[in-house]
């Protein structure tokens, strides 16, 4: 292939391929890379009513320092969100209104919340505070991943419901 054809060829895959990343955003399609959940291709199906304990979704989280310092240290991804921020895909653990507790593990209106072992450092050694607990706030949802170093709100606390994209749907996954 001569110099000319390389250039052709490369100028057409990257349009092809920011094409089908345009798609794919207007279309409500999410590339998820993080272990919090399977790896692959997910769907943001919109949500016509109130979130629930239980649900999978996507959710812009709000910028602030937190989540700065999260992004600096390669806990969140850069993306379409307020602050360049990529959405998380977490499940709702709990509502306004509930209580968090965090001792060894989380706890929601007394109940220990399945896989939520607090840690003390993150997977490069560094400290890593928790949320101190409270009450969830209106207006707020608690996330939580199963996922033993997910980034979710044992760690950053309640996030703003009005950042809810919508119901996180699998389209084509895997776990590694």
């Amino acid at each position: 292939m001569t110099r000319g054809g390389v250039t052709v060829f490369l100028g057409a895959t990257s349009s092809v391929i920011g094409a089908l990343a345009a798609i794919g955003v207007t279309g409500g399609f999410r590339l998820n890379l993080t272990p919090s959940e399977p790896l692959g291709i997910w769907r943001i199906e919109p949500l016509h009513r109130t979130a629930i304990a239980g649900d999978l979704v996507f959710i812009c989280p709000p910028v602030g320092p937190r989540f700065e310092e999260a992004r600096q240290r390669g806990y969140l991804r850069r993306g379409v969100c307020a602050g360049g921020f990529a959405p998380l895909i977490k499940t709702v653990a709990a509502l306004p209104g509930q209580r968090v507790d965090i001792g060894a593990h989380v706890e929601i209106d007394g109940e220990v919340l399945g896989s939520s072992r607090i840690r003390k450092t993150d997977g490069e050694g560094r400290a890593i505070d928790p949320y101190p607990g409270g009450t969830v706030p209106s207006g707020h949802l608690y996330l939580h991943s199963s996922f033993a170093s997910s980034y979710d709100s044992r760690y950053f606390g309640p996030v703003p419901d009005s950042g809810l994209l919508g119901l996180a749907r699998p389209v084509v996954t895997f776990d590694p």
